[in-house]
């Protein structure tokens, strides 16, 4: 039996390159990162001398004395790197610590050690830590909060500096949430040292969280002063199992490292509560409610700032608009303090409080990104802001000294910044709406759970409320009307309807009994239902969706390789536009080209020119380009899965708009995947319920839909009732339903495309199609062969039997069409795209099937291996093609496809092989995939036709093309104005996909080709 909806398993790799790599051997669970393409992995250091031979690299520890700047241990670097066998050396000035990765073959702690004191400091090597008891180190994924990106530069600039660190096989950094995922090897580099890296290029880190599963963060509740954590401490420590445990007492929390052979998290939270007489309270901490959090910070924080920069702007652009206009105020702001007068100390004073305190961020993140050999958006702003401030302040000066008083801009660099502060929060505002679909996927899981407690003798004997993070397998838990599903997990006792909508997309509630499959999040509409856990945490359906839609939002569309490379080149190509602007402006008034009454009063060419230069910095932005596909990108996904389609990366959401063919598998793909047997026959002299039991012994053990509609007529047939859903055959198991009725089936082989065959009472049994019969030398009979045509011209499908070498009997298999089929073939017709049907089936019954659907190119009796073949055939011709698929048989072809769709019902290796993953198991979803990928990139390329438009006539207005003309020009001010709205645009441009609504079918057959 196929797996339902309920045992779908979700991982984020890219099917194609699963099957390619693994030669489609055991499928495992894979890691977010594994969907990214191999080419952008790049092995540093000490990953290359681990390939070279295994046991000769090695990591050590010095401590190091005596280093007081950068320059120290930029120089301690040095020395160590120069050692022969040295991969990587990196030096923590704050920390004074070492870490070299080398080859022990060819150089030794201690000459370590006197290269760093051969430099000129003490060094001292620290002892390795004892990990005698540890578990072999493996490759682990972390996800780490990143901020004070604003741009693809400043992505590039991160991912690239994580790739360099030893032991780091890929990092993959996105703008849009702000979030990375770094895979790394523990043994080489440990996730203090990642987000060390990341601060010391600028950027603020912290750690969210990672693959380990025998590692966890507590938040503690109740630790007030130094006898708590002391507390807290002793607790831990005498707690077997505990391996390792760390207090971080600024935030209350506590990292504990534990055997979860001899603990589970539960018993940790609890013996803390238990030894700390319910002083202490620990809660596991939520990555998720952690992001938003930090989110919801940062726009507040840049809400502070544009509020503090607006209040003291506000009275800068008053002293010199408004307060000249008023006689009374000018003559006392006019009056001398000094050397100055006192409306030029008061826009001094609050111009310098803009500039150094309030947006001292884009000197620091400039400064950061300059030293790292790369530019970014905070260059421009801070370039273009102390421009005018450093020109004000020697205008100050120069009019002191001499007594000629050139006009000052003060305003011009608190405006800017003010308007800088408020796009920033405008953008995290929008940014943050983008990744609402993740935060509805979070709320769906219930936070606390009901676990029923047993005594020792089995008895339920109370109820507790736990924390739904806590729930282990195997615990059972009570769920009341009205409340959220905990866990995946069993019915054990009750009967309830529960609404499964917001996982699967089916409206229609679903009656649950017991042994019925529930799933977590999905809510309890009537009964009390006893539900035994058994997929908690990670390994559940809505966690697997989280995670399968947070990897899709990560990852990057090929078209984003555009904007990196723009943003690579555009911060310096427009500083060498401004300066050529200035020089442009400044030699033509030099040279009398202009004349001299376009210059205002005191004003000179110097000034008018380094106006239009300022102009040109702050206008131009990178932002806008490096948030059009990501920001679009995030929102499609988040769109899909609340559509029921969930996309594994940007990628496969770009080739979607490209598709030309659409290959359909027919079995549980056009049709309902619910065969029932319309007829048998037999031939011979054996009776019919004979004949219906032997068949239904040798299709027991097999999970084909038509295995399982055999199985159940034959139960029918015997017992006048239907096995029950959740009872169906599966993986060889042999439930209670088939004692006592079925014959003992040995040998039992399934051959793809083809049927099974087993051995009972001692011969052999063939339950397939013609090809098995031909190809086991089985003589079908006339008369078979008359019942055979007839049967497949009705699109039934017949499943012959032979029994030891001769046939004895045919059974008629239905298989109705999906309701939708029709409609959606059509549809995609109207939208250009030609679809094909490929099944194993016999020619006669795909004919007949597909003439129902309206499909004209039919391929029957195709095998597994055969599907992939038609994909790539049609590839060959320069057709970009789409695969839609449920089954194991099914994954080739789904990997082999550009793009590669698994009904959500389908198998689990399927699921896998897939690039889309349809929920619901409707077809209709197909052309919502097509048609969400298509809106979704017209959506990019408007973005970018925008942002490159911007850019493309902001600049040259900025630099004064118009000026000559018209007299119109833009104030430096006005330029950051449009600078910080730009990026919001194109956010918010991104933010329209949110209404996106999914073609409707009695509107399917009114889309036309653009």
């Amino acid at each position: 039996m196929a797996p339902g909806i309920r045992d779908l398993q979700l991982t984020a790799l890219s099917g194609r390159r699963l099957l390619e790599e693994d030669g489609g051997g055991d499928l495992e669970d894979v890691r977010l990162l594994d969907a990214y393409d191999r080419e952008e992995s790049g092995l540093a250091g000490g990953q290359e001398l681990a390939a070279a031979g295994e046991g000769e690299v090695r990591s050590v520890q010095l401590k190091v004395t005596g280093m007081t700047c950068s320059a120290c241990s930029n120089s301690v670097e040095a020395a160590l790197t120069a050692l022969p066998g040295v991969s990587k050396a990196t030096v923590s000035l704050l920390q004074n610590v070492a870490r070299v990765i080398f080859d022990s073959s060819l150089v030794t702690d201690e000459d370590i050690k006197c290269a760093i004191e051969d430099a000129g400091f003490d060094a001292e090597v620290l002892p390795e830590p004892d990990n005698s008891q540890s578990k072999p180190q493996r490759t682990l994924t972390g996800q780490f909060r990143i901020g004070g990106m604003t741009c693809a530069a400043c992505v590039n600039s991160v991912e690239g500096i994580l790739r360099k660190l030893p032991g780091v096989k890929r990092a993959v950094v996105a703008l849009a949430t702000s979030l990375g995922e770094v895979e790394y090897d523990p043994s080489l580099i440990s996730k203090e040292d990642i987000v060390l890296a990341i601060e010391d290029a600028g950027f603020d880190a912290e750690f969210l969280q990672s693959s380990e599963h025998d590692k966890t963060f507590l938040s503690v509740d109740g630790l007030n002063n130094d006898l708590d954590f002391h507390l807290l401490e002793g607790i831990l420590m005498h707690l077997k199992g505990v391996n390792q445990f760390t207090v971080n007492r600024e935030c209350a929390e506590v990292e504990v490292s534990f055997d979860t052979e001899i603990l589970q998290l539960r018993s940790i939270v609890d013996f803390v509560d238990k030894e700390s007489n319910g002083r202490l309270k620990a809660h596991v901490r939520s990555p998720y409610s952690q992001t938003t959090s930090n989110d919801e910070q940062e726009a507040s924080k840049m809400f502070r700032l544009f509020i503090s920069s607006l209040l003291l702007s506000v009275p800068i652009f008053f002293i010199r608009v408004v307060c000249p206009r008023i006689q009374l105020i000018s003559t006392a702001l006019s009056m001398q303090c000094g050397p100055f007068a006192l409306t030029d100390w008061l826009k001094w004073f609050f111009a310098s409080i803009i500039q150094f305190v309030i947006g001292k961020r884009f000197y620091k993140a400039a400064y950061r990104a300059l030293r790292n050999g790369s530019t970014n958006m905070d260059v421009l702003v801070a370039l273009g802001t102390s421009a005018s401030y450093f020109y004000s302040v020697y205008a100050l000066l120069e009019g002191a000294f001499t007594g000629f008083w050139p006009p000052t801009y003060f305003e011009t660099s608190a405006m800017l910044i003010t308007f800088v502060l408020m796009g920033k929060y405008l953008e995290a505002v929008a940014k943050g709406k983008t990744s609402d679909a993740i935060k509805k996927l979070v709320e769906l899981a219930p936070a606390t759970a009901l676990l029923l407690v047993k005594d020792t003798e089995g008895e339920y004997i109370k109820e507790r409320e736990i924390d739904a993070q806590l729930i282990q397998p195997g615990d059972v838990l009570k769920v009341i009307p009205g409340s959220k599903v905990p866990a995946d997990g069993l019915v054990v006792w009750g009967t309830s309807y529960v609404d499964e909508s917001m996982v699967t997309g089916e409206s229609i509630p679903v009656l649950k009994d017991i042994s019925s499959v529930v799933i977590g999040g999905t809510i309890n509409l009537h009964g009390v239902l006893h539900v035994r856990a058994v997929k908690v945490g990670s390994n559940t359906v809505l966690s697997q969706i989280i995670s399968l839609v947070e990897t899709a939002q990560m990852s990057k569309a090929p078209i984003q390789k555009f904007a990196d490379f723009v943003a690579s080149i555009f911060v310096p190509t427009v500083v060498i536009l401004s300066l050529l602007t200035f020089l442009g402006w400044f030699l033509c008034g030099s040279l009398g080209v202009y004349p001299a009454g376009w210059l205002s009063k005191n004003s000179n060419c110097f000034v008018f020119s380094l106006m239009f230069a300022i102009s040109v910095v702050v206008i131009a932005c990178p932002c806008a380009l490096g948030l059009a596909t990501p920001t679009a990108v995030m929102v499609a996904t988040g769109v899909g899965a609340n559509h029921g389609v969930l996309i594994k990366g940007g990628d496969a959401l770009e080739r979607a708009q490209k598709v030309q063919f659409v290959v359909f598998d027919k079995t549980g793909t056009l049709t309902q995947g619910r065969a029932s047997v319309t007829t048998a026959k037999v031939f011979g002299g054996m009776q019919l319920g004979d004949f219906l039991t032997l068949v239904a012994s040798a299709e027991a053990s097999s999970e084909h839909p038509l295995a399982k509609a055999v199985v159940n007529y034959a139960h029918h047939f015997h017992f006048f009732s239907h096995l029950p859903e959740d009872k169906q055959p599966g993986k060889g198991e042999k439930l209670d339903a088939f004692s006592g009725w079925l014959l003992q089936a040995e040998d039992f082989t399934a051959c793809p495309g083809k049927g099974v065959q087993c051995t009972i009472s001692g011969k052999r049994v063939l339950v397939g199609n013609r090809r098995l019969m031909t190809d086991s030398r089985v003589t079908i009979p006339m008369e078979a062969e008359a019942f055979l045509i007839e049967l497949e011209e009705r699109t039934n499908t017949g499943v012959l039997v032979a029994y030891d070498g001769a046939l004895i009997g045919i059974l008629g298999v239905a298989d109705p069409l999906k309701r939708e089929a029709a409609v959606v073939v059509e549809g995609l017709k109207k939208m250009g795209i030609e679809p094909v049907m490929v099944t194993g089936d016999n020619w006669r019954t795909a004919g007949a099937v597909a003439r129902e659907v309206g499909i004209e190119d039919v391929r029957a009796e195709v095998m597994p291996a055969g599907k992939a073949e038609v994909v790539r055939a049609l590839q060959k011709e320069g057709y970009v093609v789409a695969m839609v698929g449920d089954g194991i048989n099914d994954s080739p072809a789904l990997a082999a496809a550009d793009i590669g769709m698994a009904i959500g019902a389908g198998t689990d290796v399927a699921i896998e092989a897939a690039d889309y993953v349809l929920m619901r198991n409707n077809l209709e979803d197909v052309i919502t995939a097509i048609d969400l990928s298509r809106k979704t990139f017209s959506r990019i390329r408007l973005n970018y036709f925008f942002a490159m438009a911007y850019n493309v006539i902001a600049i040259p207005v900025a630099a004064g093309i118009l000026f000559p003309f018209t007299g119109v020009r833009m104030p430096p001010w006005l330029a950051g104005a449009c600078m910080a709205l730009s990026s919001v645009s194109v956010v918010c441009s991104s933010l329209l996909l949110r209404r996106y609504r999914k073609p409707r079918l009695t509107t399917l057959l009114e889309i036309t080709v653009d």
